[in-house]
């Protein structure tokens, strides 16, 4: 991370070779100054509550959920659609800047006071206290992950996170897709700013990187793991979750090809999870 003398923000850094760079801890570094303050013009909040409708609520609310562990919340978006839809929420993630950034906005949207717990998925169970209903990873976080060790010990510190009927909902781009070059465009449901471009720049087995261009001229970048579809699922079986169901764009049999993935993970047990 490096910081601008003249404007005094920190600004990413990739080293020399940012093709390289491909350790989950980077994130930390990617995700600092105007990358966060320019955040919300990518997401655009009311386009994708728009597109998302009540998905995610009405899930919830079909499995009993009361409270919720928000463990990739970014700028908040989705903490604060789940407080107002009524649901106990809890907000953490990896980046203070990013908490500070959510903190702000569930204050001015709405006058919602947030939460927040500065929290590594890796460790979260020392980070946060109690059980919760349902975990949500959500926004393509989990792709910040870069080692099979790393995806497993966070899937299973959401695990433990939850009560013994909870729920875990995880998303992630399309990357069967993207790697197979069938895909890459923006998606129509997540990255909702109109004067936003969100590209790859380049894509291999073990990485994605993105580009993002915004109508300032400004211009950042993200490395992220392209997690295939039925990896993650077979992640998400491994740590002991018994039913998975995945939509495509929200969708639960989607006609085209879609541009992201949602699991919707059950811990209760059950004889015959596939029946």
């Amino acid at each position: 991370m490096t910081e601008n003398v003249l404007t005094g923000i920190r600004e990413q850094f990739f080293g020399d070779d940012p093709l390289e760079v491909r350790e989950t801890d980077h994130y930390t570094q990617e995700y600092v100054g105007g990358m966060v303050d320019k955040w919300d013009d990518l997401i655009d909040w009311e386009r994708r509550a728009a597109g998302e409708g009540r998905f995610f609520v009405d899930q919830l609310k079909a499995r009993g959920v009361r409270s919720v562990l928000d463990v990739a919340t970014g700028t908040g978006f989705h903490s604060v659609q789940l407080i107002e839809a009524g649901f106990e929420t809890v907000s953490a993630d990896g980046s203070p800047q990013m908490l500070a950034k959510a903190f702000r906005n569930g204050m001015d949207n709405g006058g919602h006071l947030l939460r927040v717990v500065n929290a590594d998925w890796r460790w979260l169970n020392r980070d946060v206290h109690g059980e919760f209903d349902a975990v949500i990873c959500l926004g393509n976080s989990f792709t910040h992950l870069f080692s099979e060790h790393d995806r497993r010990k966070a899937l299973a510190e959401f695990y433990a996170m939850l009560k013994h009927d909870g729920v875990l909902i995880i998303d992630q781009r399309n990357y069967d897709a993207l790697l197979d070059g069938k895909a890459g465009g923006k998606s129509s449901y997540y990255y909702c700013g109109t004067e936003v471009e969100a590209v790859p720049d380049h894509v291999d087995d073990g990485l994605a990187r993105y580009r993002y261009e915004f109508p300032d001229g400004s211009e950042y970048h993200l490395n992220m793991y392209p997690l295939r579809r039925d990896y993650l699922r077979g992640l998400l079986r491994d740590v002991g979750f018994q039913r998975i169901d995945t939509f495509g764009d929200f969708q639960e049999h989607p006609v085209d090809e879609p541009d992201f993935y949602i699991h919707v993970a059950e811990k209760t047990y059950v004889e015959d999870p596939d029946a």
